[in-house]
């Protein structure tokens, strides 16, 4: 057996610290050394898990019932060792023990719950063909399934903090080979290094260009040196960070690297493609990934289809008094109608009139919008009015009633303003792969009103495109409630 010693610096210092005076030999013993180590760590997280469960079920069942759970109704017991011993064995085939390093700790948490979710959902199901789901309670479960995942959650957490630690001392290090040096290697570079919990030493990198590296850092020559490096060094992992322009080069390089046993990632550049997505998923048997693809279109669009709908119904009844006095200002003002209507770009493109006040003297433009400026002499007074504070913008709840719109997303320009913009800014039709909104993360921001030039344009845009990648409902209520404290004013609206 290999003394502590040793041990530690094998975890600190990787494949160099073991004895022998061969590589083939050394590499044998990291193998199973890995090996054991990583049975043993699977265990015990095994055995922490069934902890946690069998605690989760005495606070359940103390909870729900008052008493232990051995003196609960049989079928509680009963379900506590099938899930038990399901979870026990199918926590696995689930990925949660698998290595989490350099992962996002919410997903992990996200699948500890899923997992532990589908365990009990088999559970019920069980006691469904036993005919005893009359007996079960729902309560016990419930409490059973929150507990079972906080505590399952703060079991991997604890591991993950310890590991952090460690790998922060110089422990549990891996050390990788960074193939490509443009803006996606040089990223990762700096994650790996700034982010010491995660553990990563980059040993060396190769490129085919004059990027300096950092000093610290091998540089590898050559193409052909690669796995000579690797094995030389003992390398871990192989991060690839070339664009997918280089593709004959990938190629060469996983030719080069076929017989080199060690993880390789290959890190595409979706920097500098500008696109919306990057999930990975399965088509048609092959993994594709969804270049343009907003997260609203998941599940979470659903609920905010739904949200969407219900918040404009309530302000349209909060705020019924309010309209109908614009309306009466408006028509006691100036002739014309009250509501001003205008064809818009929707959802992917689609056609809708958008709904507004109507807050300029009527008048016609022939395939012209001229965007209203200070001082605008065709602005009425009661329309400086409700401009200046978006107040000509309520209309246009009944279009989130029609489908037409969202309470928040981009803004809707006008058709004009979208060929124009289209041609100068090569990312301006990407904001249509969502609805538009009544307001947005661009206009909490400072972004409304007039536009005179492109710079204001681009940056509305960048600002449109981020949320858009960046969507969750917990960011639009963020968006609501700034609008309705705040950004219904600002000095750019005329």
């Amino acid at each position: 057996s290999m003394s502590s010693e040793t041990f530690l610096l094998f975890l600190k210092r990787g494949r160099t610290a073991l004895p022998g005076p061969g590589r083939k030999k050394d590499g044998a013993i990291m193998a199973d050394m890995t090996a054991r180590g990583i049975s043993i760590f699977q265990i015990a997280v095994r055995v922490a898990d069934f902890a946690a469960l069998t605690v989760a079920a005495e606070a359940a069942s103390r909870l729900r019932f008052g008493v232990a759970l051995a003196d609960t109704p049989a079928i509680h017991v009963v379900l506590f060792y099938l899930c038990s011993i399901a979870a026990f064995f199918l926590f696995s085939r689930f990925g949660l023990y698998e290595s989490w390093r350099g992962r996002s700790g919410l997903a992990m948490f996200g699948r500890t719950a899923l997992t532990w979710g589908a365990v009990l959902l088999g559970g019920l199901f069980f006691s469904f063909l036993m005919h005893r789901i009359g007996e079960l309670s729902r309560l016990w479960l419930s409490y059973w399934f929150v507990s079972g995942v906080v505590l399952i959650a703060c079991v991997r957490w604890s591991c993950y903090l310890i590991l952090c630690r460690l790998r922060e001392n110089g422990y549990n290090q891996k050390s990788v080979v960074i193939v490509g040096y443009g803006p996606i290697g040089r990223e990762m570079y700096r994650r790996a290094i700034e982010c010491e919990w995660y553990g990563y030493e980059v040993r060396g990198i190769y490129t085919c260009g004059e990027e300096g590296i950092p000093e610290r850092v091998k540089r590898i020559a050559r193409q052909d040196d690669i796995p000579h490096f690797i094995e030389e060094q003992g390398i871990d992992e192989v991060w690839i960070a070339m664009s997918m322009e280089s593709s004959r080069q990938l190629q060469e390089i996983q030719h080069l690297l076929r017989n080199v046993l060690v993880d390789i990632r290959w890190i595409p550049d979706t920097v500098s493609m500008k696109i919306l997505s990057s999930k990975v998923g399965d088509f048609l048997g092959f993994p594709a990934v969804d270049i343009n693809r907003p997260a609203v279109s998941e599940l979470g669009g659903v609920v905010k289809e739904v949200f969407d709908r219900m918040f404009a119904a309530a302000a349209l009844l909060a705020l019924s008094p309010l309209l109908l006095a614009i309306a009466l200002a408006i028509k006691a003002t100036s002739p014309g109608p009250v509501i001003f209507r205008q064809p818009r770009l929707g959802l992917n493109g689609r056609r809708f009139d958008v709904y507004k006040f109507r807050s300029m003297k009527v008048h016609k433009e022939d395939n012209v919008v001229t965007q209203a400026k200070a001082g605008d002499a065709r602005v009425t007074p009661v329309g400086r009015f409700i401009r200046s504070t978006s107040l000509d913008e309520l209309p246009q709840f009944f279009n989130v009633l029609l489908g037409d719109m969202s309470i928040v997303g981009p803004r809707p320009h006008a058709l004009q303003h979208n060929r124009m913009y289209s041609d100068l800014l090569e990312v301006y039709m990407l904001r249509h792969r969502v609805k538009p909104g009544i307001t947005g993360w661009a206009q909490i921001n400072g972004y409304r009103g007039e536009t005179d030039t492109v710079e204001k344009m681009r940056k509305r845009v960048q600002f449109d495109l981020y949320y858009i990648q960046n969507w969750s409902m917990w960011m639009d209520l963020r968006i609501i409630a700034w609008t309705a404290f705040k950004g219904w004013t600002g000095k750019n609206a005329y």
